[in-house]
């Protein structure tokens, strides 16, 4: 059975990279473009983990983060943003990741198979 992955950004062409590259290496990818998507897909997929992404409308990353956290306190949650500085957020340290977008994704990749149960 393969491992979900609930992708949450609000950026297309980060949902095509992402789902290529993370269903090559054997992952199933489910992807949601907002915080209010996410929390209504996690309790349908009832994914393994979740790349979310900060900067989005409406809720952001950390809202979505927080009520993610209630829902399933044990559920990894990998933040990645554009933006090195919400890593200095202390709210951001409830995930159990937190990764600087790039182009190249082996830093991302590594942290999924680290965190991924």
């Amino acid at each position: 059975m393969k491992k979900k992955i609930l992708l949450v950004d609000d950026e297309d062409s980060i949902h095509l990279l992402y789902r290529e590259e993370f269903e090559e290496e054997g992952y199933e990818v489910h992807s949601a473009l907002s915080g209010e998507e996410a929390l209504d897909k996690l309790k349908i997929i009832a994914p393994d983990l979740v790349i979310l992404d900060i900067n989005m409308p409406n809720m952001n990353g950390i809202e979505a983060l927080r009520k993610m956290k209630e829902i399933n306190p044990n559920l990894p949650v990998i933040l990645s943003s554009a933006y090195q500085e919400f890593k200095q957020d202390l709210a951001s340290w409830a995930s159990d990741d937190y990764i600087v977008k790039s182009s190249n994704l082996d830093e991302l990749k590594e942290a999924v198979k680290r965190l991924m149960p």
